[in-house]
C-alpha cells in the first residue's frame, strides 16, 4: 500500500513540474523573441555590409564596421555628449523627482488632480514631446522667445536649438522636465511605504526636516533609489526620441549622442551593419557600466 502512495506522490510531483514548465514557456519565449533574438541578430548584422539594396545578399566585412566607428574623429565627441546628456538629465531628474515626491507624500486638497497633471507628460510620446518643444523653442517664431522678449528679458530672439551654445542645454532641460515624473512616481511609492513609527521616533528625538530626510527617508528608500537610477541611466542612454524630435543631433553635432547617431546612420547612410555595430558598442558600454555599478553597490561604495 505504501508503495502505491509513494508512486502516486511521485506522479503528482511530475505533473506539477510539467505544469510549471508549461507556464514558464510563454515567458521564456517572449524574452527570447523580444530580447535575445534581436541582440544576437544585431550582433550578426554588425559584421556585415547590409543596406536596403542587398537585404537578401549581405556581405561579410568582419570588424570593418567597428573600426569605422571607433576611428571616426567624431566618436569621442559622441561619447562626451552622451555622458553630459546622461549625467545632467539623470541628476536633475532625480533631484526634482525627489522634491516632488516629498511634496506629494503629504495629503492636501486636490492632490489627486495635481498628481494627474504632474504625471501626464510621462504618458506622452518622447518624440512628440521633442517636436512640441522644437516649436516652442524655435528661434524665429517660438513662444518662449516671444514671451521672454515681451517680459523685457531679451532684446533679440535666441536660437535655442540652432546655436551650439544653447542646444545641449535646451534638450537636457526638456528631458529633465519629461523624466521628473518617473522618479516622482517611484520615490513616492517608496516614501509611502515607510512606517510612520520611524518619523514619530525621530520627532520625539527632536529631529527636524533635514535630519528626518537624511536619517530616515533616504536610508529607507535607498534600494529604490539605486535601482531607479540604474534603470534611468540605461533608459536615457537609449532614449533618442527627444533629441531627434528637437535637433536630430544638430547643430553641427552639438547634441548628437550614440543612440541618435545610430538612427542617423540608418537614415542618412543606409548602412544597417554600421548602425548595428554602434548598437553593439552601446550594449557593451551599458553592460560594463551596470556590472561596475552593481559591484560598487555590493561593496557599499554608494552609502547614503
Amino acid at each position: 500500500m505504501g508503495g502505491f502512495l509513494e508512486e502516486g506522490r511521485a506522479c503528482e510531483e511530475v505533473k506539477r513540474s510539467k505544469l510549471w514548465v508549461l507556464m514558464l514557456v510563454p515567458t521564456f519565449a517572449l524574452v527570447f523573441f523580444v530580447n535575445l533574438y534581436p541582440l544576437v541578430r544585431g550582433g550578426v548584422i554588425s559584421f556585415q555590409r547590409l543596406t536596403v539594396f542587398n537585404l537578401n545578399n549581405p556581405r561579410f566585412v568582419g570588424w570593418n564596421n567597428y573600426r569605422t566607428i571607433l576611428n571616426d574623429p567624431a566618436f569621442l565627441r559622441l561619447l562626451w555628449n552622451t555622458f553630459v546628456w546622461i549625467a545632467c538629465s539623470v541628476t536633475f531628474q532625480f533631484l526634482f523627482g525627489l522634491i516632488l515626491a516629498l511634496l506629494l507624500a503629504k495629503p492636501f486638497f486636490g492632490r489627486g488632480l495635481y498628481m494627474g497633471l504632474v504625471f501626464y507628460p510621462w504618458a506622452l510620446s518622447g518624440f512628440a514631446i521633442g517636436l512640441l518643444w522644437s516649436w516652442l523653442l524655435n528661434g524665429q517664431f517660438g513662444i518662449v522667445n516671444d514671451v521672454l522678449i515681451r517680459l523685457g528679458l531679451l532684446r533679440t530672439p535666441i536660437g535655442f536649438l540652432s546655436d551650439e551654445r544653447f542646444a545641449m542645454f535646451s534638450v537636457i532641460l526638456v528631458n529633465v522636465w519629461y523624466g521628473i515624473p518617473f522618479f516622482a512616481i517611484m520615490l513616492l511609492a517608496a516614501i509611502q511605504s515607510i512606517p510612520s513609527e520611524l518619523y514619530e521616533a525621530a520627532q520625539i528625538d527632536g529631529a527636524g526636516f533635514f535630519r528626518k530626510l537624511f536619517s530616515v527617508t533616504l536610508p529607507y528608500i535607498r534600494p529604490t533609489i539605486y535601482s531607479t537610477v540604474l534603470l534611468r541611466i540605461i533608459w536615457v542612454m537609449n532614449f533618442p526620441d527627444i533629441i531627434y524630435g528637437m535637433t536630430r543631433g544638430g547643430p553641427a553635432g552639438a547634441t548628437n549622442i550614440l543612440s541618435v547617431q545610430m538612427i542617423n546612420i540608418v537614415y542618412y547612410r543606409n548602412n544597417f551593419g554600421l548602425a548595428s555595430a554602434l548598437g553593439m558598442i552601446i550594449t557593451a558600454i551599458l553592460t560594463i557600466f551596470a556590472v561596475i555599478y552593481l559591484a560598487l553597490l555590493e561593496r557599499g561604495e554608494f552609502e547614503l
